[in-house]
């Protein structure tokens, strides 16, 4: 009855730290309002996966075996949201002087960063799926796996919102901005490929 937790962590951080559709997002919130006006949506990201997380342990996978095609539609809506949203950063302009432009996503829109995450989906089964023994209690399994990632996701996120905003200094106003954002929304739509095949 337990969790590899010290394995677990290791594939978390793992998992955690690499491009990712979130960390794509995280990166260019960074870039194009700031670190510090960046923080709730930050805060959002990280605890939105708990609202995947948590369904899981508690049974939601027995509806996917039910209804596969369910899951099979939902993935494929979620990877049409993050590739919309890596259009759309592909095309966002910063402002050399740093300040913020437009409204700065909070941390409502954060929350749904991580549900429509196919990455996330991916990353939460196979936690469950080789990290936990099947006679673990479930409320146990699901709270060390929920503690596990958010902790990785307290270090990782910050700081791929930090470098956004470090590099968006570097060049905002400049000709390499465009490619930095077009690099951007192109390994975002690379992670969510990488995940659907």
């Amino acid at each position: 009855m337990t969790v590899a937790v010290v394995t677990l962590s290791a594939f978390a951080a793992s998992q955690i730290a690499t491009p990712g559709p979130a960390n794509m997002a995280l990166m260019a919130t960074g870039a194009r309002y700031g670190f510090g006006a960046a923080l709730p949506f930050v805060a959002g990201v990280a605890l939105g996966k708990q609202l995947i997380i948590w369904p899981i342990g508690f049974g939601l996978m027995s509806l996917a075996e039910a209804v596969p095609a369910l899951f099979v539609a939902l993935k494929w809506i979620s990877a049409a949201y993050i590739c919309w949203l890596a259009w759309r950063v592909a095309h966002l302009r910063l402002s050399p002087d740093g300040a913020q432009i437009g409204d700065v996503p909070g941390f409502h829109a954060g929350l749904i960063v991580h549900p429509l995450n196919p990455k996330a989906w991916a990353m939460i089964v196979t936690s469950f799926a080789n990290f936990v023994t099947p006679d673990t209690p479930i409320l146990q399994a699901t709270a060390t796996v929920a503690i596990c990632l958010l902790a990785c996701q307290a270090v990782f996120h910050p700081i791929w919102t930090f470098a956004g905003d470090r590099i968006a200094r570097l060049v905002a106003g400049r000709a390499a901005e465009k490619y930095l954002m077009r690099t951007l929304a192109t390994l975002t739509v690379a992670s969510v490929l990488y995940v659907l095949f």
